[in-house]
């Protein structure tokens, strides 16, 4: 048989290089896409982790000042107004809630604002409670309180209390009559122009001191 040269012959010869640059790309676009889906699940991981630290801190943060505004105080004594109970520079806890279903106590040692001016807080010790009398008197051996005719048991004092004259008050409903345990050195109901404490003014019985190096996270108490 004789072939014709003018015929045009269609063929085709497979040497399976496209399939094979087929799969190399494929391949290295699936590569590409893990790589790619990798990262991103670093990323996210990365992210969720760091969300996760920003929630516990911010969960802390607002745990803290629920606590110190509503539940606790944390204060500083920069006075010597309670000495030696509390020495200058102390650190007192307060529970807000301890006069909330009781009454404050004779010898409580309470956090309550000024009546002199509300913006100042105070830290004395319950000496008068409401409808007492407490007598102060200059005696030949030596200054004593009484608190209704009875001679008041101070071992807390640091030292004997001075006194130009003697003092009577008369604790109304509803208030405290308060004094520093360092008596010669202590601005107290003594000597202010609003003498006694209403109940209103109460924040805190102080439950405990420390000391603490942080002096400017606490507020000052007198």
């Amino acid at each position: 048989m004789l072939l014709d040269d003018n015929k045009n012959d269609d063929f085709t010869f497979d040497d399976g290089f496209d399939d094979l640059n087929t799969i190399d790309i494929s391949e290295s676009v699936k590569h590409q896409e893990k790589e790619a889906k990798e990262n991103n699940d670093r990323e996210h991981s990365v992210l969720y982790e760091l969300f996760s630290y920003l929630k516990i801190l911010c969960i802390a943060i607002v745990i803290a000042l629920i606590t110190n505004n509503f539940i606790i105080i944390n204060a500083t004594v920069p006075t010597g107004s309670m000495t030696n109970t509390i020495l200058e520079g102390d650190r007192l806890i307060g529970f807000r809630f301890s006069y909330l279903f009781s009454e404050p106590q004779r010898g409580d040692i309470i956090i309550f604002k000024w009546p002199d001016d509300p913006n100042e807080k105070f830290v004395k010790r319950v000496i008068g409670l409401p409808g007492d009398c407490v007598e102060i008197k200059k005696e030949t051996d030596g200054v004593h309180v009484y608190v209704n005719g009875e001679l008041l048991n101070e071992p807390y004092l640091r030292e004997e209390m001075y006194t130009a004259k003697d003092y009577t008050f008369l604790v109304p409903a509803d208030s405290y009559f308060v004094m520093g345990d360092n008596r010669n050195d202590s601005k107290d109901s003594r000597y202010w122009t609003n003498t006694y404490v209403p109940k209103e003014n109460i924040i805190a019985k102080a439950i405990f001191k420390y000391y603490s190096t942080f002096k400017s996270l606490t507020t000052k108490y007198y």
